[in-house]
């Protein structure tokens, strides 16, 4: 391949699997990372998925609060994908704190994209900007839905809708020749690379494998695997007709706790030992969605709710 990709974020758990793909692909990939300090553990976890070789890998120092970089990293590339966003481990009390950063940092890289003339932005948004603002109990959702930012909601939730409704502004209004696709995710799944994980690992998978979570909330979520998200986003940015679109990224179904709990205990016994009994601490209304529109139009075809967490419980506890 004869094209370079910018992948912003290379120390995230969906960036360094997307660019493991972008590598194995032929392509030549830029990445940023706030820190060159970081830079050692993209290239662990990189060997550890199978690649030998990162001569095709180049790292940029840029950070999403702040232009500098951005001009460099965006420089020659084809393609950007932009999957950098601030994920808070606890939330703030300012929602300001995470609103600006996702929404600012956003435009900043479409900026840059768009001055050093890329063809397409994949913008990762979050199925946070389509499913919190409708009753999930009568709907399927799709990607024809938006959250309201201005419903009583998570800070983390409204950054993501926010962030993703001005990125659409911006290439209306200023986006000139540069195509836009949005992925939409669900809670990303699947096996760790190196030291790199994900809030959604960190805390549902070890918190129920250790027993921390002992109660499951009406609250159910949607499943994807990290490879099935990654393969999402190059499909997201080669397709022509993924030009102004958005794109649900889930496995089929939904999860409770629980379900993840008896998952755990039926397929991993060997682990079953310390997670808690857990029963539903209420009526579980099962949130439905539909994947069909990356399924037909991109020819997509992800793995199931069940291996994706099963890839995360076995990176996680037998590496």
């Amino acid at each position: 391949m004869d094209k370079t990709v910018l992948v912003t974020g290379g120390t995230g758990f969906l960036a360094v699997h997307t660019i493991l793909q972008l590598l194995r692909q032929g392509y030549t990939v830029k990445t940023t990372i706030r820190s060159f300090s970081r830079k050692e553990s993209i290239i662990r976890a990189l060997n550890e998925g199978g690649l030998t070789n990162p001569d095709n890998l180049s790292f940029y120092e840029a950070d999403l609060s702040a232009d500098t970089g951005w001009d460099g990293a965006t420089k020659n590339c084809d393609y950007v994908l932009h999957i950098a966003s601030p994920f808070p481990a606890e939330q703030p009390t300012d929602e300001n704190e995470l609103i600006i950063p996702a929404r600012d940092g956003s435009l900043r890289v479409l900026k840059a994209a768009r001055d050093a003339g890329v063809k397409r932005v994949v913008l990762t948004s979050s199925f946070a900007a389509i499913g919190y603002s409708t009753d999930i109990e009568n709907h399927i959702f799709t990607e024809a839905d938006w959250t309201d930012e201005h419903a009583p909601i998570m800070p983390y939730i409204k950054s993501k809708t926010i962030a993703e409704k001005a990125s659409w502004q911006f290439m209306e209004r200023e986006g000139g020749e540069m195509e836009l696709s949005v992925i939409n995710p669900v809670g990303i799944f699947g096996p760790v690379l190196g030291d790199i994980s994900s809030a959604s690992l960190d805390t549902i998978i070890k918190g129920i494998v250790a027993g921390q979570i002992t109660e499951s909330p009406a609250f159910t979520f949607g499943v994807v695997d990290v490879r099935d998200v990654a393969d999402l986003h190059i499909r997201a940015m080669l397709h022509p007709q993924a030009n102004g679109e958005r794109f649900l990224a889930t496995s089929d179904g939904a999860m409770s706790f629980y379900d993840v709990a008896q998952l755990i205990k039926r397929h991993r016994p060997s682990l079953a030992s310390q997670v808690a009994g857990m029963e539903p601490t209420g009526k579980a209304y099962y949130v439905r969605m539909s994947n069909q529109k990356a399924v037909t139009t991109l020819d997509w075809h992800p793995r199931s709710k069940e291996e994706a967490l099963l890839a995360s419980i076995d990176s996680l506890f037998n590496r």
